[in-house]
């Protein structure tokens, strides 16, 4: 999970980049760059840490010119740190740079390919650098003229769609021409496109959520198709074509539960309202199992569950409470690196307040349980601070396998839920009563009446990876790679960018 967003614009958009990252710094903590384009030059900067600590004064001044596009980092493929802070840059052809959320399940194959045949050097773990450099070479092998067309652009996202496997939401900027995005055939990660109308023109905007458009001052057009390519040239022409074959729409499930911002809206499906559905639904199961509860109040685990807690405490007729204060400094546990960061974190960032606790039975609720580090801590923490009973509802099912499509859950056996029972889950994490939506539910509250979406991509649930190119021989391998201990070992030597 990373976030994006690319500006063609009237005026110098640098600020702009600046100020549409720290609205989707929710998608990605460990780093952040922003790649202008002015009077045929690129200015980059890029680097570990928060927007705020990236970025200073001088760094904007200098970031010159009226289209670029940005990246906020948070690590699976790779490693965390600067050497693979985004956007990505190549030279040849034109001066490529590149932004991608999502993860490619055939990178492995691919980095053969370009170094075989392509001959491109891959200087990184990430599978964003061999997108680029995929992307780069279908456009060389067209033997591009100087006069850059969006047919061409739409022909390189067409074979970049025949080679690469996974889910991929891309923005990049061709220097002194023009900026493109594409999303993956089956449009797994998000990617919205939005226009402002100003005196000297129309700027156009591009962005993995609606919030960053939205604070932009951008109206909202539309979801990027699956498969689909947009290139909007520096007169601010927006040209759109489909480039796959067999497109089908089969987004995230996950981003609605935890991932993106509430207020935004992805595929044309509020998250606010899918989540107040999931409490619905939730309260519903919570009657179905236990119709005579003894809850007293019902507390939610901030932020991302708030909005379900609230159903949920509706339905059952109970009490809604706010138990748990949150020091927002502190960032989101679940998309730190490393299980002793993530357990250190936790009574970091949030403090009981013990007088909706004490004498209590509790419900407190969450939108997933995904490692059950935090969640053990938590229920704990209830009952440090004097709760009869600690009762855990999740807005989500069970995370029973790794996703292999851009969220850090790579390692099946860091999940909690992996080879377990609902019962011994609950025994894990001393809870006295747990309950979990089901799948069935998740995806009705998702998929809504009004927004009918056939397919969603689930596999962290059900184990069904929709690419149909995910084994266990590949389940195995990326364990390997990516499990907590395998970033450990990986970090003490990726501090400094090898050339």
């Amino acid at each position: 999970m990373c976030g994006i967003i690319g500006i063609v614009g009237t005026e110098a958009v640098s600020t702009r980049l600046y100020d549409g990252l720290t609205l989707l710094q929710h998608r990605g903590q460990d780093a952040a760059g922003i790649a202008t384009s002015h009077e045929g030059r690129l200015i980059l900067r890029r680097g570990a840490g928060l927007v705020r600590d990236v970025f200073r004064a001088g760094d904007m001044q200098r970031l010159d010119g009226n289209m670029g596009l940005a990246h906020v980092r948070y690590p699976t493929a790779g490693t965390s740190g600067q050497a693979e802070s985004q956007p990505f840059y190549v030279n040849s052809p034109y001066g490529i740079v590149m932004g991608h959320n999502g993860n490619l399940t055939n990178s492995d194959v691919l980095q053969r390919e370009l170094f075989e045949s392509d001959l491109r050097h891959i200087n990184t773990r990430s599978d964003s650098e061999v997108l680029l450099n995929v992307f780069a070479h279908e456009l060389q092998d067209l033997k591009p003229s100087t006069n850059l067309s969006a047919e061409m652009i739409f022909a390189t996202v067409a074979a970049v769609h025949r080679r690469c496997r996974g889910a991929y939401a891309v923005i990049g900027m061709i220097v002194g021409r023009g900026v493109f995005a594409f999303r993956d055939p089956l449009g797994i990660r998000p990617a919205v496109i939005g226009q402002r109308v100003t005196a000297t023109g129309i700027e156009y905007a591009i962005a993995s959520e609606s919030v960053a458009l939205q604070g932009l001052g951008f109206t909202l057009m539309r979801d990027i198709a699956p498969g689909e390519a947009v290139y909007i040239d520096t007169q601010g022409n927006l040209h759109t074509q489909q480039c796959a074959q067999n497109p089908v729409l089969s987004p995230c499930i996950f981003e609605y539960v935890y991932l993106a911002r509430p207020d935004s809206i992805i595929d044309n499906i509020s998250v606010y309202k899918s989540r107040l559905r999931m409490g619905e639904t939730l309260a519903r199961r919570i009657l179905q199992k236990r119709p005579d509860h003894d809850i007293d109040v019902v507390i939610p685990i901030p932020d991302t569950s708030r909005t379900s807690a609230l159903e949920v405490a509706f339905h059952l007729g109970v009490k809604y409470r706010e138990g748990f204060i949150k020091n927002r400094y502190i960032g989101r546990t679940f998309i730190m690196p490393g299980q002793q960061l993530r357990k250190k974190s936790v009574r970091q960032k949030l403090s009981p307040i013990e007088l909706e606790f004490s004498g209590k039975t509790v419900l407190l609720v969450d939108d997933s349980i995904v490692r059950g580090t935090t969640s053990g801590q938590i229920v704990q923490m209830a009952r440090d601070a004097g709760a009869r009973k600690v009762y855990l509802a999740s807005a989500a099912p069970p995370v029973r396998y790794p996703n292999v499509y851009g969220i850090d859950m790579p390692a099946a056996d860091e999940l909690i839920a992996h080879d377990r029972t609902t019962e011994q889950i609950e025994k894990e994490i001393g809870a006295d009563w747990l309950v979990y939506q089901t799948i069935e539910d998740l995806v009705e509250a998702v998929r809504y009446d009004k927004h009918p979406i056939d397919n969603f991509e689930s596999s962290c649930f059900t184990g069904e990876y929709v690419t149909g190119d995910v084994d266990k021989s590949y389940l195995n391998a990326l364990q390997q790679q990516r499990s907590d201990n395998a970033k450990r070992e990986q970090n003490v030597t990726d501090d400094l960018l090898v050339l």
